[in-house]
């Protein structure tokens, strides 16, 4: 590697001094509250033993719900090895508390992909929400932000569920602040009944605050994302008030059985261990994506959110002037990663995607985002988007390989 590589890149850690201390005490804020999860939960030895069949009267399992419980402060949670992804977690949360007939209004504007295809906005599927007859209403956003005085005026009408996507998602728009998803939702509560439900993929311990200290009803998210802290093997979450995670859970499983069901599969260790670990995980990523912002900034290429700005999520958004350099992007993380660093990654179809991805993630935990991974749908404008990172010196050795690539 030369000599001006490595200096540039020395040069912007110096620069983010300052920015990576914050982020340092957001790690301590989440560290000391997990512990104590752990402490008031009182894990023990024989919380990591296991469950095989039906899982009745697994401690392990119940030792997990209730540590989740108390960290996003909710009246109960749901955490299984079960739930294969977050959009299958998400739309536990969907299935479980919608029924026919009711209407869901998105504030955060059109959601992820897959969860298109989940809701029938996009695709065919026989299972979408709109084949339940559930009426999906999309509320645009107003400069970027959530139109406050049309979600308003949506609620006039009778609503069930108000859903926010806390994370961009394949968008350009910017993520949502918790402090920013609190003004929407105590609006919800103030004219309405309405469930307020936030996908919090991405989004874990990036702030000091989550949804749910904020009003959220019920939010879901995914092991392998954030709170598994790359050590989860599978599995997703859901965590609110009682009576919706009980219908998550008998959408999981069945109605009547609910979450009394579930065994644990040797995971419950893993699972715990990996949420202790969690916010140390997360301080990676972000100073991954704060390191990654700030050079490829100075290089001219367009980012977000801005090395600088206030973030709520684990994302870097990062725009290329065509598909080569976009590719040639996501080949250098996958070449710098430490599991099948000699494949190189090229687009391809995936399910729930509507056009090719690329995606680059030489992960131990397949699809993980919490480890160092990019993905980029193949359709102009050409963004990639970069999260995760178990090892910060790993993401800066693949920044440096990318600078070497297109110098």
């Amino acid at each position: 590697m030369s000599d001006g590589l490595l200096h540039e890149v020395e040069s912007a850690e110096k620069e983010l001094e300052a920015k990576f201390k914050e982020l340092e005490s957001v790690c301590e804020y989440w560290s000391v509250r997990i512990l104590d999860a752990f402490r008031g939960a009182h894990v023990a030895e024989y919380s990591f033993f296991s469950s095989c069949g039906y899982g009745y009267n697994d401690e392990g399992r119940s030792a997990v719900e209730e540590v989740y419980s108390k960290v996003f402060g909710t009246e109960s949670a749901l955490v299984r090895p079960q739930i294969v992804s977050g959009t299958h977690a998400i739309t536990l949360g969907l299935k479980g508390v919608l029924r026919p007939g009711d209407r869901v209004v998105l504030a955060t504007g059109l959601p992820y992909d897959t969860m298109q295809t989940v809701m029938g906005l996009s695709g065919d599927s026989f299972s979408s929400l709109k084949k339940y007859q559930i009426h999906i209403d999309v509320l645009d956003l107003k400069e970027e932000k959530i139109d406050l005085e049309g979600l308003k005026d949506k609620l006039k009408q009778e609503t069930k569920m108000v859903y926010f996507q806390r994370s961009r998602g394949y968008s350009d728009r910017p993520s949502f602040r918790v402090e920013e998803l609190k003004s929407a939702i105590e609006l919800v509560h103030k004219y309405s009944d309405a469930v307020c439900y936030v996908d919090n993929c991405y989004g874990e311990f990036v702030e000091k605050e989550e949804p749910t200290f904020m009003g959220a009803d019920l939010i879901a998210g995914s092991l392998i994302k954030n709170p598994g802290g790359g050590l989860a093997q599978a599995g997703g979450y859901l965590a609110g008030r009682a009576d919706l995670v009980e219908l998550s859970a008998e959408a999981l499983t069945a109605p009547g059985l609910g979450s009394e069901l579930g065994a644990t599969f040797n995971q419950t260790k893993l699972v715990l261990q990996g949420l202790y670990q969690a916010p140390i995980m997360v301080l990676q990523a972000m100073k991954s994506a704060l390191l990654f912002a700030y050079v490829l900034q100075k290089r001219g290429y367009w980012v977000s959110p801005d090395p600088f700005e206030k973030r709520t999520d684990t994302v870097q958004l990062i725009g290329f002037n065509n598909k080569e350099e976009m590719i040639s992007f996501c080949q250098a993380i996958q070449h710098c990663s430490p599991v099948d660093s000699f494949v190189t990654p090229v687009p391809g179809p995936m399910p729930g995607y509507e056009v090719d991805v690329i995606m680059a993630a030489g992960t131990f935990v397949q699809g993980a985002t919490s480890e160092l991974s990019a993905d980029a749908p193949l359709r102009e404008p050409y963004r990639a988007y970069l999260q995760g990172s178990l090892n910060y010196f790993q993401s800066k050795l693949a920044l440096l390989e990318f600078l070497r690539k297109i110098a």
